[in-house]
């Protein structure tokens, strides 16, 4: 919840902060907008795990796509934008995925059981949908500036794969009930020119009405922090 807070907080301060920041230059270009392709890496942490689950092993995300800029003021410096791009994921953790005779999905802790294992990861591909509010002090003329952006990324996971490989056995799932095949985060973007810092926070989280082996509601969600770079 705090990392949610933080989130719609900065959206609204920002918003407060430079709606006034206007000019009244007759020079203005009332062509100039920030059209651009984006693609970022980024560590992912989970968040809100069930006790004895952790992030372990590679765990990282690759976003690209494209983002169309809409000016909502005259010096078009103020703006909304709305794109569409894609996102692969790869989460690392102690939590196995699998299932048993009844077809019933199980989740238990890899680190409770002591089990030994060369890898345990949760693959994902999602086609995504970013929205943001846009503060830059940038002009038509001055391609160097500072950014910040905030806003909302809806996503539609269409593939996923839980993967898990010790010495004689090997568990693939790709039918799992409990994912949630739909995503809401928040992101923030703050930066100088083409190299940003990213944030984003999933607001719904990877699984609905799940519990481990031992009766603990499983109800993490995705912390993910790296680089975003934007391109004209």
């Amino acid at each position: 919840m705090g990392y949610k807070c933080y989130f719609i907080c900065c959206f609204f301060c920002v918003s407060a902060l430079f709606a006034q920041n206007e000019i009244t230059s007759d020079s203005l270009d009332t062509k100039y907008r920030e059209d651009q392709f984006y693609f970022g890496i980024t560590y992912n942490a989970l968040v809100d795990t069930p006790e004895m689950v952790d992030s372990r092993g590679l765990t990282a995300s690759v976003h690209l796509g494209f983002m169309r800029d809409m000016p909502i003021n005259r010096r078009r410096n103020l703006s909304l934008a709305i794109g569409l791009g894609a996102s692969f994921d790869e989460y690392g953790s102690t939590l196995f995925i699998g299932e048993d005779q009844a077809n019933q999905t199980i989740f238990t802790s890899l680190s409770d059981n002591n089990v030994t294992y060369d890898v345990n990861r949760f693959s994902s591909s999602s086609i995504e949908i970013p929205l943001e509010f846009r503060w830059r002090s940038s002009s038509a003329q001055n391609y160097k500036f500072w950014r910040f952006y905030a806003g909302l990324r809806l996503g539609y996971t269409y593939w996923y794969k839980s993967s898990f490989k010790q010495d004689g056995n090997t568990v693939i799932q790709t039918d799992i009930p409990e994912f949630n095949n739909m995503r809401l985060g928040s992101t923030l973007s703050v930066g100088y020119n083409t190299v940003n810092f990213y944030a984003y926070y999933g607001i719904t989280p990877l699984f609905d009405n799940a519990i481990t082996t031992n009766g603990t509601p499983i109800d993490m969600s995705t912390l993910k922090l790296g680089l975003l770079f934007f391109f004209l």
